[in-house]
């Protein structure tokens, strides 16, 4: 008891103690962390001193200077980081107006001229990107994408399936709209004064129109190259249009003057002397009398039916008054490379363009007029896709007669065939064949010469332009697969037998004819019982 009241009468005077040494502490410490002055530290004013007012002045200056030489040292900071900002923005918008994204073009209705700029830039690239001024590099044959042509009434195509044809009207509401708006487009075009001429201009209208070709590039647009009647007799123009998922955009006009432009047919044969007789009749008739200017190479391989060969081609010199011919007879095995190759390069005079031609080729005045059209020395190259006739034989096995062979020449799905898998027939100037090398003469006989060659266009920065074209055909003929064709050949040869025979219809027809008649004589007897 008497130790508890001990400490509790203690207690006061411990917190007492423990209140002044407190004290003293706060004191000790004000002392030791008051702010120096330049050389010495500044000490704390006492309370009775007659200076604590100017001290106290003192060191509130100090301390706002020290806080103003902070902010400005901040804001220089943020200037710089400002000036540095506003670099990179300028490198950005620069970027940005050089190569617009096609994302990022909107229609900014508070700046419609630089949306305008910004969507016309885009259009320009997208022309840039497709093959309108130049070709591309392609890795195959099967890379290219094939142009169709059309006239003011019909469409030639190449995907047909089971549904379309090869030659028809556009159907399809949106395919016809297109076509008659790209042709009054050019039109309209062709009939926009220049400003320089003061002769008063001729007016074009749609029946000027001669052909056009068009192909669709999915992620570029649709390129079309429009041929109008000329001036003059073998005079033309030519539009070229370009629709880049877009307003439709006038690429090209030009004038087109094909008057001095001479074709070099070049025929390799060997024997086959019938052939060549039907096929001098359709170029005595549409090279000769039509066009007027062509020149025919014939390069014969051996001897063998050579004197049959050579006097028919005398014979149409003379009764059509021709002297542009070129006879050269090789001694050596038959090979078409080596025979066109050597065609070509005998020729001594100006650049020309070459068509390499087969005897069972039948062509009109129209093609040779595209093969120059579509040919461009060191820009163009012409691989027209022909059509194939069918066996005449199983299409008019029903009739009474066969028609003559000009009746024969209509393109429908009964009749024949876009041939997409042949490069053989093809339009080149004789500057571009040669600069590209030539054919490969390590191939002897039948087939490959011609896809060699092919891929050889595809691989430099010449167009090539493929598309279906109304006036080539290719005249059916019994063909023969030699044992002595290698493996890959033979096989070629074979597949293209049998797509030369009938459709897929009338095959079935004669593969089913057996079933065929024993319904029909079921029927027959049917219908006498009843």
């Amino acid at each position: 008891m008497m130790l508890r009241r001990g400490f509790i009468l203690f207690l006061p005077r411990l917190v007492g103690l423990l209140v002044v040494a407190c004290c003293s502490m706060s004191i000790v410490y004000m002392l030791a962390c008051t702010p120096k002055g330049d050389n010495q530290q500044l000490a704390l004013p006492r309370v009775h001193s007659p200076t604590v007012k100017e001290g106290y002045e003192a060191i509130l200056q100090e301390r706002e200077e020290q806080h103003r030489n902070y902010i400005i040292s901040l804001k220089k900071q943020i200037a710089q980081l400002k000036a540095e900002l506003q670099g990179r923005t300028e490198q950005l918008k620069n970027m940005q107006n050089q190569y617009p994204d096609p994302l990022d073009i909107q229609l900014d209705r508070s700046k419609p001229e630089k949306a305008q700029a910004n969507l016309l830039a885009f259009l320009r690239s997208q022309v840039d990107k497709a093959e309108v001024h130049s070709g591309v590099k392609l890795s195959t044959e099967y890379a290219a994408v094939p142009f169709e042509s059309f006239t003011l009434q019909k469409v030639y195509q190449l995907e047909t399936g089971l549904t379309r044809h090869p030659e028809e009207k556009p159907v399809r509401k949106d395919k016809r709209d297109e076509l008659i708006e790209v042709i009054e487009l050019a039109v309209g075009s062709l009939n926009k004064p220049d400003g320089v001429s003061k002769a008063k201009p001729r007016v074009y209208t749609a029946s000027d129109f001669v052909e056009g070709i068009y192909r669709t590039e999915k992620n570029k647009g649709t390129l079309y190259e429009l041929t109008f009647k000329g001036d003059a007799k073998h005079q033309f123009k030519k539009i070229v249009l370009f629709r880049p998922f877009g307003p439709v955009m006038k690429v090209k006009n030009e004038d087109v003057n094909m008057a001095d432009t001479l074709i070099n047919v070049i025929v390799p044969l060997a024997k086959r002397a019938s052939k060549f007789r039907q096929f001098m009749q359709n170029f005595r008739e549409m090279g000769i009398q039509q066009d007027g200017r062509i020149h025919l190479t014939v390069v014969y391989f051996g001897k063998d039916q050579m004197n049959e060969v050579k006097s028919i081609l005398e014979n149409t010199s003379k009764s059509a008054n021709f002297k542009n011919f070129t006879f050269i007879q090789l001694n050596e095995e038959f090979s078409r490379g080596k025979g066109l190759d050597v065609g070509a390069r005998f020729w001594k005079g100006n650049n020309v363009v070459l068509f390499f031609c087969d005897v069972d080729i039948y062509f009109t005045a129209e093609f040779l007029n595209s093969c120059r059209l579509n040919t461009q020395p060191g820009k163009k190259v012409f691989y027209p896709v022909l059509f194939s006739q069918y066996n005449p034989s199983i299409i008019y096995g029903h009739h009474d007669s066969i028609p003559s062979l000009e009746q024969q020449l209509i393109i429908k799905k009964e009749t024949g065939f876009w041939r997409d898998f042949g490069f053989g027939m093809t339009c080149q100037y004789r500057s571009d064949f040669i600069n590209i090398g030539g054919f490969d003469l390590d191939i002897k006989g039948w087939g490959g010469e011609d896809v060699h060659l092919y891929r050889k266009y595809l691989h430099s920065n010449l167009m090539v332009i493929r598309t279906p074209v109304r006036g080539l055909f290719h005249l059916w003929h019994e063909k023969q697969c030699l044992d002595e064709l290698t493996p890959e050949q033979y096989k070629m040869c074979m597949q293209s037998k049998a797509m030369n025979e009938a459709s897929h219809g009338q095959l079935g027809m004669l593969v089913f004819k057996q079933e065929i008649e024993t319904h029909l004589h079921r029927q027959k007897l049917s219908s006498k019982k009843t």
